[in-house]
């Protein structure tokens, strides 16, 4: 696997708290009854989603110090995130340098379709203990080690596949889009709000498969901005590769204007 071209990682989500002193309870301080009460409980949870959110800025810096764009995709399995990011890697490359890290509870298949585009590509799994349901952002701090970002414009982050737990960790990303596929149906943004309202970008994917599907297009649309007002969609097919123009022209601007304050802001 790893002789075409990608690192693979496996990490549990909680080794940055289980060093020591730098476990849950250590967050807590003893104000806080040591016993598995509700409470402390959602304290354990805040502290531990505070702790992320720093760690998360520390990526951000690291990345804008790199001149680097990171857009974080999100989605629940099987809406097409890999086979939108193949089509969008081979028609950025190689004006834009690209790579790739993949989040995944087991295998690298996505991995290695993603490799054949030539960009680099790192493989997190998350089976170990289970395997957690997102990534963290200790753990893309960890990935980004093995990627030269002096020779990356823009880092695609593939994100677990889930439309629930990546809504609520940051990663150090400066977008997240969240791809919906026409198989899933269109009450999906109604259903988990947390997502698309933490989202920047919507991907409305498969709309080749509308015709034999039960979909409401135009309801889906309006149920994302229900819960997300003026959010961009864009209309595209993975397979056919119809609409991808918009979606493209939105990723090179955003690399544009990355770079473009990145000018304005010299250290």
């Amino acid at each position: 696997m790893i002789g075409i071209g990608y690192h693979i990682l496996s990490y549990r989500h909680h080794d940055h708290f289980n060093k020591p002193n730098s476990h849950p309870e250590s967050f807590i301080g003893p104000e806080v009854e040591r016993k598995l009460s509700g409470a402390r409980k959602i304290k354990v949870v805040r502290r531990v989603l505070d702790v992320n959110a720093k760690m998360a800025e520390q990526n951000r810096r690291m990345f804008s110090d790199k001149n680097v764009l990171v857009l974080n995709l999100m989605s629940s399995p099987g809406s097409g995130k890999t086979a939108t990011l193949e089509k969008t890697l081979t028609r950025l490359e190689p004006k834009i340098r690209c790579a790739v890290i993949v989040g995944d509870i087991c295998t690298t298949y996505d991995a290695d379709r993603l490799a054949l585009t030539g960009v680099p590509v790192v493989q997190i799994n998350t089976n170990e203990f289970g395997g957690d349901c997102h990534l963290a952002a200790h753990v893309i701090e960890k990935a980004a080690l093995n990627i030269d970002l002096d020779a990356v414009d823009l880092l695609f982050v593939e994100n677990v596949g889930n439309l629930v737990c990546p809504a609520e960790f940051d990663i150090g990303d400066d977008s997240r889009v969240v791809i919906l596929s026409t198989t899933e149906g269109e009450d999906k943004p109604l259903k988990y709000p947390l997502m698309f309202r933490e989202c920047d970008v919507a991907i409305l994917n498969k709309i080749d498969l509308i015709p034999y599907l039960d979909f409401n297009r135009q309801a889906a649309i309006e149920n994302i901005r229900q819960i997300h007002p003026n959010m961009p969609v864009f209309e595209l097919s993975a397979k056919t590769e119809e609409g991808f123009e918009l979606w493209i022209n939105w990723v090179q601007l955003a690399v544009r204007q990355k770079l473009k304050v990145a000018a304005s802001n010299p250290i």
